[in-house]
């Protein structure tokens, strides 16, 4: 099983303006480690989330969206409001603006999350909002540390939204301490460059590799494809080619999770395993991925591909 938390949230998406000259809105479940559940789920994997979900109406949106794509919901429902991301969409690449106080995917605490995982869980995936600030964030921290230490596989995709990072240094020491803990590391150049800032991108990445003990590193570069690193293996994959590029919203985590999805198939959910591969086995990790997220940049907001639609792949 994979287990994921981290924020679910409705992502209020800007679409055409109508009459009146405003812009209309889609409301869309959504959320990085949400998605990367539902993507997951999708791919046929047995998967369950951990953060609670809002017991009002959007709250059901996102529940009902992850049980279609076959998730497990093992936290109970809270009656917190349901956070939102206001979502503008300019030539395809989104910009976010979150509200997030004292909602539901905040009230985690370590008792529930120990409560709640699931005993046949081999992956543990968190990141993106969840680690951000506050009480649930060092929560978050503590109990993935905690994960990797009664030999669970971590999986850790910091997906930076600086504008709601409010303590740099505190967020920063975070990200490291939970690099030190981690198995399967994914960011993206962007995410890369804020984390270690007025340095080449090849410095940069020098320098966050020798911070972090995972033994998968990727590192996604949009429309130029990405970087993977894998004890002395690296390889460089080319983006798969999107027809009719609609948005890239979620595609980074469809991404994660079909790297995940790869890994539990071929039974590599340990650091021993994992690190035994070859560099054919990783390019074909990374062609999923790759296929994967370019299906969902085909379609509005994110919509993960079914396993019928990977079956080639």
């Amino acid at each position: 099983m994979i287990s994921v938390g981290g924020e679910n949230l409705i992502d209020l998406v800007s679409g055409d303006v109508g009459a009146d000259g405003l812009p209309n809105y889609t409301a869309n479940p959504g959320g990085s480690p949400f998605n990367v559940a539902m993507a997951a789920g999708r791919q046929g994997q047995d998967v369950a989330y951990l953060t609670p979900i809002s017991e009002d109406a959007l709250g059901k949106l996102l529940a009902d969206r992850l049980v279609q794509s076959h998730v497990k919901i093992v936290a109970p429902r809270v009656p917190h409001p349901t956070s939102l991301a206001v979502v503008s969409i300019a030539d395809g690449i989104p910009s976010y603006a979150f509200h997030r106080n004292d909602t539901a995917e905040r009230q985690v605490d370590m008792d529930s999350l120990q409560r709640d995982m699931p005993a046949p869980t081999r992956i543990f995936h968190v990141g993106s909002l969840a680690i951000i600030g506050g009480a649930d964030a060092e929560n978050w921290a503590t109990f993935f540390a905690d994960c990797q230490q009664r030999g669970l596989m971590t999986s850790l995709d910091p997906n930076v939204r600086p504008g709601l990072i409010t303590d740099r240094d505190g967020y920063v020491a975070r990200i490291k301490g939970m690099m030190r803990h981690v198995d399967i590391f994914k960011l993206s150049d962007e995410d890369l460059e804020w984390l270690y800032p007025d340095r080449s991108l090849e410095t940069a990445l020098a320098d966050c590799r020798a911070e972090c003990d995972a033994v998968l590193f990727i590192l996604t570069l949009g429309g130029a494809g990405s970087r993977a690193f894998l004890g002395g293996i690296e390889i460089q994959a080319d983006a798969s080619a999107v027809e009719n590029l609609v948005d890239t919203v979620g595609a980074g985590d469809t991404f994660m999770a079909s790297i995940l999805s790869w890994v539990i198939e071929n039974d590599l959910a340990s650091r021993d395993a994992l690190s035994s591969i070859n560099e054919d086995a990783l390019r074909a990790a990374m062609r999923r991925g790759s296929e994967a997220a370019a299906i969902n940049c085909g379609r509005s907001g994110c919509n993960p591909p079914w396993w019928d639609e990977l079956a080639s792949v």
